[in-house]
């Protein structure tokens, strides 16, 4: 795998306005990659309540885009990260139906369904980090049965 020149970006996320600026940018780098719009939906979707955790969640982080290629396809990987207070639990924090505020109702679990890839490092008093990929014209991945 390996990363397209000139794709990188950080992207504060300090404040609501700042999630807007989030959004639009990860519908237009999907866009310029390639990505359809029921795909690039998906993605903003995931990146909006995963920016929305740093910012209420975590005091407050940023967001860091690359354009990465596999295998001649092209692909958006999202890092958000914070140093808040981390999450104690995060097996239960990524189950189905888990809330712990007011957010956009799908928590991590469901922002984990609307990406290829899915990894979080997170715990009491070293912050959170969740990186997503997710790929162009690739079909979504299987919902995990329980």
């Amino acid at each position: 795998m390996h990363t397209a020149a000139g794709a990188q970006a950080r992207l504060p996320i300090r404040s609501d306005m700042d999630l807007v600026w989030v959004r639009q940018h990860v519908r237009q780098a999907a866009a310029q990659l390639g990505f359809g719009l029921v795909d690039q939906t998906k993605l903003v979707t995931a990146a909006s309540e995963l920016a929305r955790n740093t910012l209420v969640y975590g005091g407050g982080g940023t967001m860091d885009t690359e354009a990465v290629t596999e295998g001649g396809v092209r692909g958006l990987r999202l890092t958000f990260s914070d140093e808040g207070p981390g999450i104690a639990d995060v097996e239960q924090a990524l189950s189905d139906g888990f809330t712990s505020g007011d957010g956009l109702g799908m928590g991590l679990g469901g922002a984990r369904r609307l990406v290829h890839d899915f990894a979080i490092d997170s715990g009491p008093g070293i912050g959170t980090t969740v990186r997503v990929t997710s790929w162009a014209g690739r079909p979504p991945r299987p919902r995990e049965e329980f």
